[in-house]
């Protein structure tokens, strides 16, 4: 046996040396966190060298002028974060109302839209307090822009990134005026790209980059810059609390859409987009299955505006774009952005998918001016009486009141839907007026009833309908 003060001595050793062990492990901890911090970017030498090119735009608005906007009338997950004014008395009121910045040595300004389409009169303020009257050189409500001018040279400036360059993960730094401070400095990552945010006219021509960069109100117009230095967005919405303030979900208008917005207002004060003639909707997983794709993917064309670009070119209700002028379309959402950006007059080729095979169609661009309303939309008894029985519905023939109201030459209109049936869970509704079964058009109730009868148990099918006036497709399987 071993003495036992041998023992106690090991003991102490294994304790001492654990000891150590624990004592490196923490001392490597330390090592890896600074290492880490060091790697960190460093914002000073960004903000030192671009900040005297943002600038402070103070709006003066007229008594006269239309009463502005409240809280309550902006939708609360898309609300701009200006500051809102309070109503004019008596008299003009002077009030700050967002940020901006220069983009060339003569005086050009950008800015968001909803910050100056009301004003009066525009004052620039620039870093060292100097103070210039603006004039608009051109307002664009759909991109949310605003070009300014002001009587100044040599000015220091901002440069523009590259388009396309910024990627998720990326870090960016902002420079603005939240609530009035100005010249406020916040960073973040960009957390997303071709994010879709609808206006109140449910136009969708800007691919927003999301970020989590603290904007509050005040942060309008103001620029979104990479670790370059560089321009890469303009900050232009966020979701907010009720209170209006930053949750870390901010929305930059990216460069690519700046540089097309500013050539364009720079030249003519107003900008033109390129035009497709279509409605569309996004597609499901049913819709993706019973046109023939292997996963939801593209824009399915639901309507057609008569002699527009997609007309001329060809295209038909229920074809789904997969790609335009060279760039895919993964969501309904994605091809306003790509047909807004190319120069009307362009020719350029569509890639879509009809009667389950793979077109290529070649398509014209028309153009969407400043002034037009057109635009691309988005949607996203006894059964066997009516021949509908297969699918769970009642069906009648669509009234012609109906038909004419819509410019529809037939249809069978859905008086009920029953609970669990294949109609039912592809999401058919009573009123919804069916135009054709896959490419079969319905001009009858007796059409329709014979193309039901021929489907094989467990095919899956589009169906065409029309909603409250509004053209829709549904996917929807039978049962096996």
């Amino acid at each position: 046996m071993k003495p036992v003060h041998d023992r106690d001595d090991r003991l102490a050793q294994g304790q001492l040396g654990g000891g150590i062990r624990v004592v490196l492990a923490f001392a490597l901890t330390l090592c890896t966190m600074a290492s880490g911090a060091a790697q960190l970017p460093e914002f000073q030498e960004i903000v030192a060298e671009q900040s005297p090119a943002v600038v402070k735009i103070i709006v003066e608005a007229s008594a006269e002028r239309s009463a502005p906007l409240s809280q309550e009338d902006i939708p609360e997950q898309l609300r701009r974060f200006f500051q809102l004014p309070v109503p004019p008395q008596d008299g003009p009121e002077r009030y700050a109302t967002g940020s901006g910045f220069l983009i060339s040595a003569d005086g050009y300004v950008v800015t968001n839209n909803h910050v100056v389409e009301e004003a009066t009169e525009i004052t620039v303020r620039l870093a060292d307090r100097r103070e210039y009257e603006a004039e608009v050189v051109g307002l664009d409500p759909r991109s949310d822009l605003a070009l300014l001018r002001i009587d100044a040279d040599d000015l220091p400036f901002l440069r523009l990134g590259a388009d396309d360059d910024l990627e998720v993960g990326e870090w960016v730094l902002a420079i603005g005026s939240p609530f009035g401070l100005d010249y406020s400095v916040t960073a973040g990552i960009v957390s997303a790209k071709g994010r879709s945010l609808p206006t109140r006219s449910r136009e969708n021509y800007v691919p927003f980059v999301q970020t989590d960069v603290a904007i509050n109100p005040g942060n309008s117009g103001g620029p979104l810059f990479n670790l370059e230095g560089e321009v890469v967005g303009v900050n232009s919405q966020i979701f907010t609390t009720r209170a209006g303030g930053s949750i870390g979900l901010s929305f930059a208008i990216p460069v690519n859409v700046l540089r097309n917005v500013v050539a364009q207002l720079k030249e003519t004060g107003t900008v033109t987009r390129g035009w497709l003639g279509v409605t569309i909707q996004n597609v499901d997983r049913n819709l993706a299955d019973s046109f023939g794709l292997d996963r939801p993917q593209g824009a399915l064309v639901t309507q057609l505006a008569p002699d527009g670009p997609a007309a001329d070119a060809g295209l038909e209700p229920g074809d789904i774009i997969l790609a335009f002028d060279g760039e895919d379309i993964e969501t309904s959402a994605d091809l306003p952005h790509v047909v807004g950006l190319v120069a009307p007059g362009s020719k350029v080729d569509v890639r879509i998918i009809r009667d389950k095979k793979e077109r290529k169609l070649r398509v014209e661009v028309g153009s969407l001016d400043a002034g037009d309303s057109l635009q691309q939309g988005y949607r996203g008894g006894d059964d066997d009486d009516a021949g509908g029985g297969r699918l769970g519905i009642v069906v009648e023939q669509a009234p012609d009141e109906m038909l004419s109201r819509w410019d529809l030459s037939g249809g069978v209109l859905v008086r009920s839907v029953q609970p669990d049936s294949p109609a039912d869970e592809a999401g058919l509704m009573p009123g919804d007026l069916i135009t054709a079964v896959g490419s079969s058009p319905i001009r009858s109730l007796e059409a329709f009833e014979d193309i039901i009868a021929d489907l094989d148990a467990g095919d899956s099918v589009p169906l065409r309908l029309m909603r409250r006036g509004s053209p829709l497709f549904i996917g929807i399987r039978l049962e096996e």
